[in-house]
């Protein structure tokens, strides 16, 4: 709080800190009421700013507390995958879909014979349909991303073997 000299010999010290506790309450009062995080007013040469500070404090239930452990294997599974020869790991940030528009058949299938050059699937980076070309010629043993899954560079897409 940045209080400027006040220039009024009526009133008193004790009178000034009063009315600014009662300022400060007031706008607290206003936080809590409007959920906002901040407020900042300026009135006869006295700037007061009150914020808040926000926790997060996420509950969880049970049941997905259960499912936690299997979440933090799948690092671990993505982690072997990038170390796949036959990996073909994601050259951008964007958007994986596994065809060329919804509904359509997808480019491959787990199972699928493909050839170098062939397209996999396509990743959408900026509103640009990026197309993913196979690396080697083989047969799609896994498809590691969903359809419509944002995806990461260098981020395990396809295991070809």
């Amino acid at each position: 709080m940045a209080r400027q000299p006040d220039n009024t010999p009526a009133k008193s010290k004790s009178e000034s800190k009063s009315d600014d506790s009662a300022l400060i309450r007031e706008l607290a009062l206003l936080l809590d009421e409007t959920n906002l995080t901040e407020i900042e007013i300026e009135r006869a040469g006295l700037r007061v700013r009150v914020a808040r500070n926000i926790s997060i404090a996420a509950s969880v239930p049970a049941s997905v507390q259960v499912a936690a452990p299997a979440a933090a294997a799948a690092p671990v599974a993505a982690a072997d995958a990038s170390k796949h020869p036959g990996v073909v790991p994601s050259p951008m940030v964007g958007t994986a879909y596994w065809a060329s528009e919804p509904g359509a058949k997808p480019f491959i299938e787990v199972g699928s014979k493909v050839s170098v050059g062939q397209t996999l699937l396509i990743i959408e980076a900026m509103k640009t349909m990026n197309q993913i070309p196979s690396t080697r010629a083989g047969t799609v043993t896994q498809i590691l991303v969903e359809d419509g899954q944002p995806v990461e560079f260098g981020e395990p897409l396809v295991i070809i073997e």
